[in-house]
């Protein structure tokens, strides 16, 4: 019976007692050390998290790990939390202990609504490396989420880029045998792309047979016929054709109105 699970439940009538009657404060973290805003964050809770900024508590307050509520909003991929957390003062660029930021976070779960609207709304980094040298790209491509790698490379991420490593965004989608992945970024990739090698001296063929992936290995190391065929264009339209985006592109603009909707109604009703 904390702040904590009040916020993570979004149980209003619960942080009322224990902070207005029982002098709880909305900073103290748990026992894990989180804040009872990154639950509500979590969990998008918005008018918990409203509650809870109102009676004091930092919007920028990190816990152990370095992490803020913001972080914790892009792992579910809540927009309307993180628009709160945004306007009421919360740093788009915040960086945990690990160099990973908002963006990062978005990408390492696939959120690509969030990554969207966040990158085009309040200008967040969509090519900002981490502390490994990793960009949110080199997550996307990890994990496997295509259409989040789609995005980012409409939004500009550098498919080039090394971290520490030596690896591009390719090699850790051959690492992890990610076929779609590697695809997407064949596809919009040049050839040179496919030789670059990791700092053990390895192409992104090459990683993916060290790992057994034989398919992605065999698919890679006959990417060049790719290139050589063409698809697409140079211009704006052959660059959504290549990238697969259209449909996502639509499906993020189709629920954004939809939002925007139901919040301009939901502001007539209150009126």
């Amino acid at each position: 019976d904390d702040v904590c699970t009040g916020a993570a439940y979004g149980d209003l009538e619960k942080l009322h007692r224990l902070v207005e009657l029982e002098g709880r404060s909305v900073t103290e973290p748990d026992g894990l050390g989180y804040h009872a805003l990154q639950w509500a964050a979590l969990n998008n809770r918005v008018a918990a998290a409203q509650y809870i900024l109102e009676h004091g508590a930092d919007v920028n307050a990190i816990d152990h790990t370095g992490q803020t509520a913001l972080h914790w909003s892009a792992v579910r991929g809540h927009i309307q939390v993180a628009e709160l957390l945004l306007k009421e003062g919360a740093k788009v660029d915040a960086a945990d202990l690990y160099g990973y930021q908002t963006t990062h976070v978005a990408a390492q779960y696939g959120q690509t609504a969030f990554l969207y609207h966040i990158i085009s709304k309040w200008n967040a980094d969509p090519d900002v490396p981490d502390n490994d040298g990793r960009s949110p790209l080199h997550w996307a491509a990890y994990k496997g989420f295509a259409d989040s790698i789609r995005l980012l490379l409409f939004l500009g991420a550098y498919r080039g880029r090394q971290d520490k490593e030596g690896c591009t965004p390719l090699h850790w989608a051959a690492i992890r045998g990610n076929m779609e992945s590697c695809t997407v970024l064949v596809q919009v990739g040049k050839k040179e792309d496919l030789m670059v090698q990791d700092n053990t001296g390895l192409t992104p063929a090459q990683l993916a047979a060290d790992k057994s992936h034989r398919q992605v290995a065999f698919y890679l190391g006959n990417a060049r016929k790719v290139h050589e065929r063409g698809c697409g264009g140079n211009n704006y339209f052959g660059k959504l054709s290549k990238l697969g985006l259209a449909p996502v592109l639509w499906c993020i603009i189709i629920g954004l109105i939809v939002a925007y909707i139901h919040s301009v109604i939901a502001g007539i009703l209150l009126f």
